[in-house]
């Protein structure tokens, strides 16, 4: 909407500050420092996401959908309970990390083994039961290495070894595979748009891929990770084989442990740019018409952010728009001249010898105190 001509216009649109704040919280919090500095000016909050950890949830915020808890199963198959969102227009939204999230184990807990993501399929075919004409699927945060086999096993699908039998405990066992059967596979699938929403652009093998780049934030040791990554091989070889699919050569087949590359290739899936697609879907543009300056910024501004996260994607469309664009993290990269080509002002909202632990405790705190600091900026013309 148009603001007041007499002030600045600022748009808040930050990303989720992992293991911290929601974006939603994130731009509350910018927001309630940007008042306390006394500037005059009209704040929109419009928080992002990117495919990432929280950003099913953001989504729903701006479309309005309706939530709905299901019991499901965690990454290590034991009863939970998650979330599903429904908008007006017969859309709904899943959060892979919701059912099959790191963020739902203990550390001592990292197994990726024996994780897997049957718990997000049960997620997807709730909604199936809706009759929804579209699912949007984020990914990120997942605690699996799976493949998708959690998943498509949940949807109908089977993997079998040589002998023709069902192969137990995914991805544990994958390295069996010889044969995936999609005649059991759930037939509403093939009527329903499946778009998956991908943070990460890596291939799903070798030293940029799912087993050897995430592996080890999951859990995975040096062992696991070969068993990983042969594994994912056979998965690759055995799709390429049977329907001329090499799913190890598409974009953002490494996301989530390989999940959006076998949906792609056996469930008709669409595997997109997290940010693009959360950034048109909210209709981003439109909003940026009413600004002056641009804020964004996620847990760390680093060399990360600029394969396509959510603060790249602001900062882009921003700086088209003639935007002056401010970023803010709770790390930025000491080598951060490529940053600087996309934001104006880089600002860490933690004091330069803080820890982790305490960071993370002080997130809000401090990017309260960052919002009134970027106010007294912008009144002074030093921004």
């Amino acid at each position: 909407m148009p603001s007041n001509k007499n002030s600045i216009n600022i748009l808040l649109a930050p990303n989720t500050f992992k293991n911290s704040l929601p974006a939603n919280e994130v731009a509350a919090a910018l927001a309630e420092g940007l008042k306390q500095s006394g500037i005059d000016a009209t704040i929109n909050c419009c928080p992002v996401g990117d495919g990432g950890d929280g950003t099913g949830k953001i989504l729903a915020l701006h479309l309005n959908a309706q939530k709905r808890v299901y019991k499901t199963v965690d990454p290590l198959g034991r009863p939970i309970t998650a979330p599903v969102y429904y908008t007006s227009d017969h859309t709904a939204i899943i959060e892979l990390s919701d059912a099959s999230g790191l963020k739902l184990l203990q550390p001592i807990e990292y197994d990726p083994l024996q994780a897997n993501t049957y718990g997000t399929g049960i997620l997807i075919k709730k909604a199936l039961d809706r009759k929804v004409k579209r699912i949007l699927l984020a990914i990120g945060g997942s605690a699996t290495v799976d493949g998708g086999t959690g998943s498509l096993n949940a949807l109908g699908i089977q993997f079998l070894n040589r002998e023709g039998i069902k192969i137990k405990r995914l991805p544990l066992n994958l390295g069996q595979l010889q044969d995936i059967v999609l005649s059991g596979m759930d037939a509403r699938l093939q009527q329903t748009e499946l778009i998956i929403l991908c943070d990460v652009k890596n291939k799903l093998l070798g030293p940029n891929g799912a087993a050897k780049v995430f592996g080890p934030q999951k859990g995975a040791t040096p062992a696991n990770i070969s068993t990983l990554e042969k594994s994912l091989k056979r998965l690759d070889r055995i799709i390429d084989q049977a329907w001329g699919i090499k799913i190890s050569s598409l974009l953002h087949s490494g996301a989530a442990g390989g999940i959006a590359a076998s949906m792609a290739a056996l469930c008709n899936a669409k595997m997109v740019n997290g940010t693009d697609f959360f950034l048109d879907i909210i209709q981003f543009n439109d909003q940026l018409q009413y600004a002056d300056i641009v804020i964004t910024g996620e847990g760390s501004l680093d060399a990360q952010t600029l394969e396509g996260k959510a603060p790249l994607g602001v900062a882009q469309r921003a700086k088209s728009a003639g935007l002056k664009v401010i970023g803010v993290g709770g790390r930025l990269d000491p080598d951060n001249k490529k940053l600087l080509a996309y934001f104006d002002h880089l600002i860490n909202i933690n004091p330069a010898t803080t820890g982790l632990a305490k960071a993370i405790t002080n997130t809000r705190a401090n990017l309260v105190k960052t919002g009134s600091k970027i106010g007294a900026l912008i009144k002074a013309n030093a921004v």
